[in-house]
């Protein structure tokens, strides 16, 4: 007959016990999901690029990949390759509208001449043209830019020999003196263009018309699942533009590589270009509402 203790009756409980409780920790453990974020390398996301490269977003166990275009980060998204994307407002009801399942979870910039038209031809020059070569992106928000300046200034689509490139194919157009060339394209991209003599004939600097706005957006599965994470999120992209604003050197050193080359003092050239709204006005939450977003959905 086995004569126990009441001591060791204890001992025996207190090591199953703490037997249970090592299961169900290894068991509520498991790692989180990985979010991708679909993006491209226009100035507004150098916080992004900041987190990652210092090893934020990794404790987040999210990973972000880069295209050379809006079209190709959002197609990324829409065929499952990724569950968060950037946006501009374009891109943004585009998916919304065929895959009905996004929203912009959280606000980064508002271009401040950050996204230009340029040509190789004066303004006037433009008006009397009878065949205009026009680079851009089709199916982004180049093409609303663009029929807003044509718009604006009496040229007739009639004469636009559309041509669909993403950016870094449009850094290589020459500048053909024979032929009339307007260029919708954006910051980093346009100091090469800008270097070869091509001209800025507007941007959203003076188009007064049209506010491009620049978010993250996620999947109704990460945001109902991954709430916490996205708020977590938010903070390192908050504290990545304070070190933006307040040590620029510091962060182009650790994010150049994504920008295509730019010097430092391009850097901060297209820094300019844009504003912060990662810290949105109610006014400003207002005012989106009408280009399609929700701001009960933004995390502030």
């Amino acid at each position: 007959m086995l004569n126990l203790n009441i001591g060791d009756i204890l001992i025996r409980l207190l090591f199953i016990l703490i037997s249970i409780f090592f299961i169900f920790s290894a068991c509520s453990s498991k790692p989180q999901k990985q979010i991708i974020i679909s993006t491209n390398q226009w100035i507004g996301y150098a916080p992004l690029f900041y987190a990652f490269e210092k090893g934020e977003l990794n404790k987040l166990n999210i990973k972000i990949i880069t295209s050379v275009s809006l079209a190709e980060a959002a197609d990324l998204y829409n065929i499952g390759k990724a569950n968060m994307v950037t946006t501009t407002q374009h891109e943004y009801n585009v998916l919304k509208n065929t895959t009905h399942d996004i929203k912009a979870v959280i606000l980064m910039d508002r271009s401040n001449g950050g996204d230009m038209i340029l040509s190789n031809k004066s303004l006037d020059e433009l008006k009397k043209s009878k065949k205009i070569d026009a680079y851009l992106e089709v199916d982004s928000i180049n093409q609303e830019i663009l029929l807003d300046f044509l718009k604006k200034n009496a040229i007739s689509e009639d004469k636009i020999n559309f041509i669909n490139k993403d950016q870094r194919q449009i850094q290589d157009v020459k500048n053909d003196k024979t032929q009339d060339i307007l260029i919708v394209t954006y910051s980093p991209y346009n100091i090469a263009l800008e270097k070869k003599s091509f001209k800025e004939v507007a941007s959203t600097k003076n188009i007064n018309s049209i506010i491009v706005i620049d978010a993250l957006c996620a999947t109704n599965e990460i945001i109902k699942s991954d709430k916490k994470r996205l708020i977590q999120l938010k903070k390192i992209i908050d504290n990545a533009i304070k070190t933006i604003e307040n040590d620029p050197e510091a962060s182009y050193k650790v994010i150049s590589k994504y920008l295509s080359g730019l010097s430092y003092k391009d850097y901060i050239d297209s820094l300019s270009l844009i504003k912060w709204i990662n810290k949105p006005s109610k006014e400003l939450l207002e005012y989106i509402q009408k280009y399609g977003y929700n701001k009960d959905d933004i995390i502030q």
